[in-house]
């Protein structure tokens, strides 16, 4: 081998050298990258795990509010469906008493009014099948009171007019305030959970 043929194949083997220590820092290099992207896309991949769990038990919990919510509307506008149902019912049943049952049940009412005195107001239709013995019972009960020949505008029932104060005995406001007890009775017991 002469001195030019050594000198290249000197060239060549140090030209090979740096070609594969290129190679192989390439490689290295080239591992490393590798190691510190599947590092990274590992910690992305368990925080989107992360949140996509936490969105997953808010959503649940949501799902599971919206659902009680509906329950207990369901359940309180059935109630409410009865209570109507039930009120409509027992009007009904006062105003279909015979003349002698619905007169007691004034009567009975009369007596929560003990007492007191004054102007006695009926429907148009209890003024003209009034008993004769009427003011006498009423007294019995409790209630000192005239009947006004004036009707009022009212199913069933009676208002004793006391000067400034009227007692709403009315059949309808009777139970219009036993059904806000019943109401507010059954909004607590739906949302007391």
């Amino acid at each position: 081998m002469n001195g030019s043929e050594r000198i290249l194949s000197r060239i060549r083997t140090d030209c090979d050298e740096s070609v594969r220590k290129i190679e192989t820092h390439a490689q290295h290099e080239h591992d490393r990258i590798i190691a510190d992207a599947q590092h990274r896309a590992d910690t992305q991949a368990a925080a989107v795990a992360e949140k996509t769990a936490q969105k997953r038990a808010q959503l649940e919990t949501s799902s599971q509010s919206r659902a009680q919510l509906a329950r207990r509307n369901a359940l309180l506008k059935q109630r409410r469906k009865e209570i109507d149902t039930t009120v409509e019912e027992l009007e009904a049943y006062l105003l279909g008493l015979g003349d002698n049952e619905y007169f007691e049940a004034i009567y009975r009412l009369a007596a929560k009014l003990r007492g007191k005195s004054g102007e006695l107001f009926l429907s148009k239709k209890d003024l003209k099948r009034l008993p004769e013995n009427f003011t006498k019972r009423m007294a019995a009960a409790g209630v000192d009171a005239s009947v006004s020949q004036t009707p009022a505008d009212i199913t069933g029932g009676f208002i004793l007019k006391c000067g400034d104060v009227e007692e709403n005995m009315e059949f309808a406001a009777i139970i219009s305030a036993g059904r806000d007890e019943i109401e507010d009775l059954i909004n607590r017991e739906l949302f007391a959970r």
